[in-house]
């Protein structure tokens, strides 16, 4: 997120491309066949880059994940993400260039997400900041944030629905929430406090407040003081399934703004949603 608010990224590294139908069509038997860098660039000259490649496209060493031509890797501390992708439909044009993420520190936080641990969430670098030097004009710093997901099922077989947001807060660290109904009708329920050192608080997490459908009718909500209304102050990405975007709130008191995420996974069974999501995923199975 830049520091004026006005433009933002989201880089995910995939190794078994969760959201790809093309993974879930092959019935997930081999994630390495279904690799991705998706880049999405938010703002003026906004691009969504997520193309599903095959395990020829995958190199991978113990400091750097290469897939196809776009590679990210640690030097000296910080992240180096160098981007060579083209963006989807309906604008089709090259989104290249370098993002730099550096971490103020890095957690050693693990968030068993079902009962089963089938889902493990790590948060590692809740606060960083973030260079990014990309294609159509984006050229920005500001707040950054580094986590993984971990899975050995398919989302959509252990959750409903889920929600999380990450904000910065005024101390230089970063609150986390993560929201969620299993499929075996149990809540999940995260709520933490990252210093700008590393260090992790528990918190008691404050009431969950609604916040306004998505286009496309997906219900989202995110944690809030008692009497504040959150709002959305930025569209990033609406999907028939997902969404993401920038919401303000307040915590203990403080004005934060940071980003959202909804996901409902009851809608992306669906088989029609699947195909709805191929147009802006292509498959390149092989690479020289």
């Amino acid at each position: 997120m830049s520091d004026d608010g006005k433009r933002a990224v989201s880089v995910i590294g995939f190794i078994g491309s969760v959201f790809s139908p093309w993974y879930a069509w092959a019935g997930r038997r081999n994630p390495q066949n279904h690799c991705c860098i998706n880049v999405v660039t938010y703002g003026p000259g906004g691009r969504f880059t997520m193309t599903d490649r095959g395990s020829a496209a995958l190199r991978q060493s113990r400091d750097a994940l290469q897939v196809g031509p776009s590679r990210m890797a640690w030097v000296n501390g910080t992240l180096v993400i160098d981007v060579k992708e083209v963006s989807a439909l309906p604008i089709i044009s090259r989104v290249q260039g370098q993002i730099r993420l550096t971490p103020t520190a890095v957690t050693e936080v693990e968030a068993i997400l079902t009962p089963s641990a089938s889902h493990v969430w790590r948060p590692f670098a809740p606060s960083a900041k973030i260079e990014v030097d990309l294609t159509q004009g984006h050229r920005w710093s500001g707040h950054g944030y580094f986590d993984s997901n971990f899975g050995s099922a398919a989302l959509e077989a252990d959750f409903h629905r889920w929600t999380w947001g990450r904000y910065p807060r005024a101390h230089g660290g970063t609150t986390c929430f993560y929201d969620g109904i299993r499929t075996d009708g149990s809540s999940l329920q995260v709520s933490i406090d990252v210093a700008a050192n590393g260090q992790v608080t528990e918190l008691p997490p404050p009431p969950i407040t609604s916040l306004k459908r998505t286009a496309w009718g997906i219900s989202r909500a995110t944690r809030c003081d008692v009497g504040a209304t959150p709002r959305q102050t930025m569209t990033m990405l609406e999907a028939p399934f997902y969404s993401r975007c920038l919401v303000q709130t307040q915590l203990n008191g403080e004005t934060v703004q940071g980003v959202h995420e909804a996901l409902d996974l009851t809608r992306f069974r669906s088989p029609v949603v699947k195909a709805m999501v191929a147009l802006r995923v292509p498959r390149r199975a092989k690479w020289p």
